[in-house]
């Protein structure tokens, strides 16, 4: 396992822990179950979703034990002696199915399907709920940032304005949505990203002189120094000063790397200095730009033909602004050899049930044209609109792809988790494959996701069955 310290069962809602204790004292903590990860709504008004967090849970889940602190301290909280004397043996046994990590996503389908005992396969709910909302929140944000930035190279700043230890989760996310560097030092380590960083103005005020503290930073980094120019003014002081710096470095051999922009117009400021930098000889230094970015800053940048090089993006991306939160969800779809589901008066939250796949359909071209949620084995001619059955869809002629694949048999890892680098790569494959009406942050043509025949007729069933409760 790649993690530098043990994660804890503990990391949970309450009342998963007393469920477990409940199934358990009926006897029915074995009884066969199988539950589904989807989401319902879409982030930041966009086409799609990057799913993100797979790799770290599956990595933790696999590893999940009860150790004595815990069950002590579960004990202490009333919990029965038998079912904590249970728990010293817990492992995760069971099956897990769906999206592969970078994968694009869409409201309503499944994208993991969790199949074991009863008790094992609700304890895990909080958890992947948690790595799987925010990792795929931060994925997407970043992949929206990535979009507007083109080829120009992307640093992650977040970590200062992170929910806490959050920030390790979502540096990680930010690299999969397609983010080259961060500068999360502990991000880096853990998961192999390479670092990047410069300095804060608190190290510019510190000494005596603005030029003396460039001076000092080039000797301490002569091979990696990137000059911030706005402590006092960016055109008038900052930058005449690291040009002296940078010339400097040259008369020693070395190179001044950039020089960074925190505030200020930075479309202006960064044209204002690219003219000068080039007269001065120092076409190769790099023009990095911070402070409060995010995808439509970028864009607007961008537009304005601003000789950017280098995006640091931050609070922005690190908290998926302004959404906050992907309203991701685990519902029961089988159970006891029977199909479930969760009835709502809104039909849209109304569940579906049974076990299922995803099927992936493609256009001519080679595109992305729909997904159908289909009953496992069902191979589907039609699909039809989740909620208006008067809309459907001929699939037939179509050729298709499965997107669930197997990551847990058994309760062991089904084969090697990709790399980091791999995961990026996949995110950048499959976003080729999206029409671009799907990819305009304005207004994005909706993906159509659709359910089989026997999948509507199921549900209709069930529904039918429980009217007596509606």
């Amino acid at each position: 396992m790649t993690s530098d310290h043990i994660f804890s069962p503990l990391y949970t809602d309450m009342y998963q822990l007393t469920m477990g204790q409940a199934y358990f004292l009926n006897g029915r903590h074995e009884q066969p179950a199988c539950f589904d990860y989807f989401f319902r709504k879409l982030p930041f008004r966009g086409g799609y979703v990057v799913f993100a967090g797979l790799g770290e849970f599956l990595e933790v889940l696999t590893e999940l034990r009860f150790r004595s602190g815990e069950l002590d301290y579960m004990h202490s909280l009333g919990f029965h002696s038998d079912y904590i004397e249970y728990l010293k043996g817990f492992r995760f046994k069971g099956q897990i199915q769906g999206a592969r990590e970078g994968e694009l996503v869409f409201p309503s389908e499944p994208i993991m399907r969790v199949e074991g005992g009863l008790l094992e396969t609700q304890l895990v709910e909080t958890m992947l709920l948690n790595f799987f909302n925010y990792q795929s929140l931060v994925a997407t944000k970043a992949n929206r940032i990535r979009h507007s930035a083109g080829d120009r190279l992307l640093s992650d700043f977040g970590l200062r304005r992170a929910q806490g230890m959050g920030g390790l989760q979502g540096s990680r996310a930010a690299i999969i949505g397609g983010f080259d560097n961060t500068s999360n030092v502990l991000a880096s380590k853990k998961y192999g990203i390479e670092p990047a960083g410069t300095m804060a103005h608190s190290f510019i005020e510190s000494c005596n002189s603005e030029l003396e503290a460039f001076e000092e930073y080039a000797r301490a980094f002569p091979d990696n120094c990137v000059l911030l120019v706005d402590t006092y003014n960016t055109l008038k002081s900052g930058l005449p000063n690291a040009i002296k710096v940078a010339k400097s470095m040259e008369n020693k051999g070395k190179r001044l790397k950039g020089i960074r922009l925190d505030s200020g117009d930075l479309a202006y400021l960064a044209r204002k200095s690219r003219d000068t930098l080039d007269r001065e000889g120092l076409d190769y230094v790099k023009i990095v730009v911070s402070n409060q970015l995010d995808e439509h800053v970028i864009k607007s940048l961008q537009e304005q033909q601003a000789p950017i090089d280098i995006f640091g993006v931050g609070t922005s991306m690190i908290i998926g602004k302004p959404d906050g939160a992907i309203d991701g969800v685990y519902k029961l779809a089988w159970s006891k050899g029977e199909a479930r589901l969760k009835i709502s008066e809104n039909v849209q939250k109304t569940t579906l049930p049974g076990k299922k796949r995803v099927l992936r359909y493609k256009d001519d071209s080679g595109c992305f044209y729909s997904d159908c949620i289909a009953l496992e084995g069902e191979n589907p001619e039609t699909m039809v609109h989740p909620v208006h059955k008067e809309k459907s869809l001929d699939l037939s002629g179509l050729s298709y792809e499965e997107i669930f694949v197997t990551h847990i048999i058994d309760g062991e890892i089904n084969g090697k988790m990709p790399a980091m680098a791999e995961i990026r790569e996949f995110v950048k494959s499959r976003l080729n494959l999206l029409p671009n009406e799907h990819k305009r942050f304005d207004f994005p043509h909706i993906y159509k996701v659709g359910i089989s025949e026997g999948l509507q007729q199921l549900r209709d069933e069930i529904v039918k069955n429980h009217q007596q409760y509606i």
